[in-house]
């Protein structure tokens, strides 16, 4: 999964390590495979985010933690 920052600040932390970064407006996003992670708005606009799936067929392209 690709995302692309249209608007806002986002923070996507690592559950398991704590590492965190930081996406603004105009960024590309990389999102982690197999590994838990969240994001947060930290600013004061909303974000939004043109998001690109690459999944097989029949994936899930979401899974959330309970």
């Amino acid at each position: 999964r690709y995302g692309y920052v249209l608007a806002g600040t986002l923070e996507v932390t690592n559950v398991d390590t704590g590492k965190s970064d930081v996406f603004k407006t105009g960024d590309l996003i990389v999102e982690m495979v197999d590994q838990w992670h969240q994001g947060s708005n930290i600013g004061a606009d909303p974000v939004k985010l043109l998001v690109i799936d690459q999944i097989e067929t029949g994936a899930q392209a979401t899974v959330l933690r309970q």
